[in-house]
């Protein structure tokens, strides 16, 4: 798995010296906004980012793939987590799909990181990774996170409920070659 580079955003995997990042975006009760029981629980403790660190990267042993760590490429700041990462289900009656996910601390919002970095994540699953299908799934009051899921290409699916939040589902399947 080699890191690789955006115009403004440094995509690599998760260490252990990452866990401080993980712990300030994951104990934000703003990032946590509209997880509910989709995407984990609001950490309390620093040791628990390092616990999911350690759960990240053994993804990348299982499964050849999961969430990557984005730091801002100027100044090398821990920004959160972009990526893919296979997802067993059942989730909307999929099984065995790459979710496209991402999270960032609240003072990179609104700044087109996330668009950029979902992007970025589309491309290497299909060019890189060949994968034949990408998705993705958000709280349907995430307007934002929606936006970003749209604008990259991905279509809408249903509604649906997942761990009591109203979520939305999006798919993408693989152009294939670039003409």
């Amino acid at each position: 798995m080699q890191p690789f580079d955006t115009a403004r955003l440094h995509c690599r995997p998760f260490a252990e010296s990452d866990a401080a990042g993980m712990f300030a975006l994951d104990s934000d009760p703003a990032v946590h906004r509209y997880l509910g029981g989709i995407g984990g629980r609001l950490l309390t403790e620093p040791a628990q980012s390092l616990e999911m660190v350690r759960f990240i990267r053994a993804q990348y042993v299982a499964n050849g793939i999961g969430r990557w760590a984005v730091l801002l490429r100027a100044t090398g700041e821990f920004m959160g987590w972009a990526g893919l990462k296979l997802v067993a289900g059942p989730i909307n009656g999929h099984h065995d799909f790459y979710d496209l996910g991402y999270r960032f601390r609240p003072h990179f919002w609104r700044q087109g990181y996330g668009h950029e970095a979902a992007q970025a994540w589309l491309d290497y699953g299909f060019k890189t990774l060949r994968l034949p299908q990408i998705c993705a799934y958000a709280d349907a009051e995430n307007a934002g996170s929606r936006r970003i899921l749209e604008k990259i290409g991905l279509r809408q699916g249903n509604e649906f409920i997942e761990s009591g939040v109203r979520c939305v589902w999006y798919e993408a399947a693989n152009p294939g070659p670039e003409k």
